[in-house]
C-alpha cells in the first residue's frame, strides 16, 4: 500500500495501526517511494536475538546503586565528599 507524505501526516495513526497490523506502507514523495512504514515484534526480536547468541539473558539480579548525596542526608550521616574538599571536587569536574 501506497501513501503520500502529506496524507500520512494528515492520518498519522491509521496508517501506524496498518503497519502494526502487518500491512506494509510505502510512503511517497510527489509519486516517488522514499520510506516504508512496517511494524515492529520486539517480543519476536528478542526471541531471535537470544536463540542466535547476539543477546544473553541476565544470570543474576543487577547490584543496587550506591546511596547518593541526598540518601545520605536524609539518613541524618554526613555526605561522603561533603565539606570543602567534596566541594572542590565537585567545582573541578
Amino acid at each position: 500500500m501506497e501513501v503520500s507524505v502529506s496524507a500520512l501526516r494528515a492520518e498519522l495513526k491509521s496508517w501506524i495501526e496498518r503497519a502494526r497490523a502487518g500491512e506494509d506502507v510505502i510512503i511517497t514523495e510527489r509519486g516517488v517511494p522514499v520510506a516504508r512504514l512496517t511494524g515492529v515484534a520486539t517480543a519476536d526480536l528478542v526471541t531471535e536475538l537470544t536463540r542466535d547468541g547476539l543477546l544473553t539473558p541476565a544470570g543474576a539480579e543487577r547490584p543496587l546503586a550506591a546511596p547518593t548525596e541526598r540518601d545520605e542526608r536524609a539518613a541524618g550521616r554526613p555526605a561522603r565528599g561533603s565539606g570543602v574538599s567534596g566541594l572542590v571536587r565537585r567545582i573541578r569536574r
